[in-house]
């Protein structure tokens, strides 16, 4: 008799189930459910990418600003023929850890080493001589093109930073014009390409390169990474007694850390 009496209930309670208002709560719930997936899945292979990478021409001060940011001390350095790695710890936070690496800026070695790094970069110092930017502003932004419309750094988006070296120097260029001036090269070379750009690994990436907005000038602001200038002196201003400045990449290596 009792179970009698209940019947009608569960069968109100079974109608209620099949209703559009539950079917709305559980579509939702699977949406979320996917979402926290892919954010999983996302923060995942970020975490699995610890290297930043030193890229830049020859001369740029990359292995000197490699040194100081490791020991803080001054060293004479060379050019470099192979790439040099070693974990830097940010000063304010001992706990994180990023491994950097100083690849060679020669010409005919830049490339192949980025090919086999690039998977790995969590983040990118791309490090311009303010000093003698304006006669190798060109030569700057060709490097810096292939690094922009290559798969891989498109793909994982790795933050960038220019930085601007030697700022010690009276004649150095300062941040916002080298911003300026890497914007307006780099709309004229993605204007000139007309074939397909290839990736490092020598594979079509299946149309025209288009940094940007079609349509619209070039900016650093349309790139789906991030991407910062400072104004840094891996020498300093007291030359080899004195201390670097680079505070301006010592906290941006903190919050890409």
């Amino acid at each position: 008799a009792m179970a009698g009496g209940l019947e009608p209930h569960l069968e109100a309670l079974r109608q209620e189930l099949r209703g559009p208002a539950v079917l709305s709560v559980l579509v939702a719930l699977i949406a979320v459910a996917v979402a926290f997936l892919i954010w999983r899945f996302v923060q995942g292979r970020k975490s699995s990418r610890r290297a930043v990478l030193l890229l830049g021409l020859c001369d740029a001060g990359k292995t000197l600003l490699f040194a100081r940011l490791l020991s803080g001390r001054y060293r004479d350095t060379q050019t470099s023929i192979t790439d040099s790695s070693a974990v830097y710890r940010p000063s304010q936070d001992k706990s994180t850890n990023v491994t950097l690496i100083d690849l060679p800026g020669h010409e005919s070695l830049r490339l192949q080493f980025l090919e086999r790094f690039k998977a790995a970069a969590r983040a990118i110092v791309f490090v311009v001589d303010s000093v003698a930017f304006q006669r190798e502003v060109k030569d700057v932004a060709e490097f810096l093109y292939q690094v922009l419309v290559d798969s891989t750094v498109l793909r994982n988006a790795p933050a960038l930073l220019i930085a601007c070296n030697k700022q010690d120097v009276t004649m150095a260029k300062s941040a916002k014009l080298i911003q300026q001036q890497l914007e307006k090269e780099l709309n004229t070379l993605r204007v000139t390409r007309s074939a397909a750009p290839t990736s490092l690994d020598g594979s079509a990436t299946g149309g025209p390169a288009q940094l940007g907005k079609k349509g619209k000038d070039f900016d650093f602001s349309q790139l789906p990474m991030k991407v910062e200038f400072v104004e840094c002196s891996a020498r300093g201003s007291k030359g080899e007694e004195g201390e670097a400045d680079l505070e301006g990449l010592e906290k941006w290596l903190v919050k890409v850390a």
